[in-house]
């Protein structure tokens, strides 16, 4: 990736931000932008020297020219990106996660460029029925679909990275957007209560930030049109996790559109990109709690 033009939509938010930082480490005279809106990112994420366009994906095409080659690579995560609040902020997970991904898509078709997609594994399970269980896990299976049918239509190259909750330093602790492991970490350092959604013995797999980028790179490096596993490989159940914590925790009422269980699936993308998680969550939690 030296030397080629790299747009990064929602790159001043968690995945974003560590990607960038990532991706300036390792290839040094890549020529970063940043699109993003600032909904869940940060300015404040990014060193000075990145250039950030602020503004929606939707609205992709009043900042950027249509020219080809004006980028070589898209990494777009500037999507909504949560299961619980979609229900309530539908209106506005249409316009970012079809109608802006849907933009952005027909500029990397005008710029010859290769896109990288944050696909959800929220949409595994039941039998793929799981991706009707909320807005956020449908509109992000659309997206797929979608993302297909213009390399069928128009040989756009693409890779689609599925993440399996990821944590680790720069995910969110507060609001609607927290992570489970952000939320445990911001009420354990106030010494209040960890809130664990009922039942609690829900499964799922957390991946490291570090292990989630590393993997993403990964893809890009292959080219091979594919689709990406990132995951742990190792599940815990949310009570699991609060325990973790060594400390104590209260049950709190089950939410709607969450599944029970994490999905297991059969993949091949640990040989493929040679790619391996080398983070535990446990080790993660006994270091922050130290």
């Amino acid at each position: 990736m030296d030397e080629q033009n790299i747009l990064i939509t929602g790159g001043c938010g968690f995945v974003g931000s560590n990607l960038v930082r990532k991706i300036k480490q390792k290839y040094p005279m890549s020529n970063i932008t940043v699109l993003d809106n600032f909904f869940t990112g940060k300015r404040s994420n990014l060193p000075d020297d990145i250039h950030i366009i602020q503004a929606s994906t939707w609205d992709i095409e009043r900042w950027l020219p249509k020219t080809k080659g004006t980028f070589d690579i898209v990494f777009h995560f500037g999507e909504y990106s949560r299961i619980v609040s979609s229900f309530e902020d539908i209106d506005y997970v249409l316009k970012t996660n079809l109608h802006g991904t849907t933009r952005v898509l027909e500029m990397c078709r005008h710029w010859g460029a290769k896109l990288i997609y944050s696909a959800s594994s929220s949409k595994f399970g039941n039998n793929g029925n799981d991706e009707n269980l909320s807005p956020y896990a449908w509109m992000k299976a659309k997206g797929v679909e979608l993302i297909k049918n213009y390399n069928s239509w128009y040989n756009l190259e693409y890779e689609i990275c599925y993440f399996f909750n990821v944590y680790g330093p720069g995910q969110i602790t507060t609001g609607d957007y927290a992570t489970v492991v952000g939320i445990f970490e911001r009420q354990w350092e106030n010494n209040e209560p960890l809130t664990v959604v009922s039942p609690g013995t829900q499964s799922r797999d957390f991946t490291h930030i570090e292990d989630i980028v590393d993997g993403v790179i990964s893809a890009v490096n292959k080219g091979l049109n594919g689709e990406w596993h990132l995951r742990s490989g190792i599940t815990h159940t949310i009570i699991d996790v609060a325990e973790m914590f060594e400390h104590k925790y209260d049950m709190i009422p089950a939410r709607r559109g969450e599944r029970i269980d994490a999905v297991q699936i059969e993949t091949d993308t640990n040989i493929k990109l040679d790619w391996y998680p080398k983070h535990l969550l446990h080790k993660y939690i006994k270091n922050k709690i130290a």
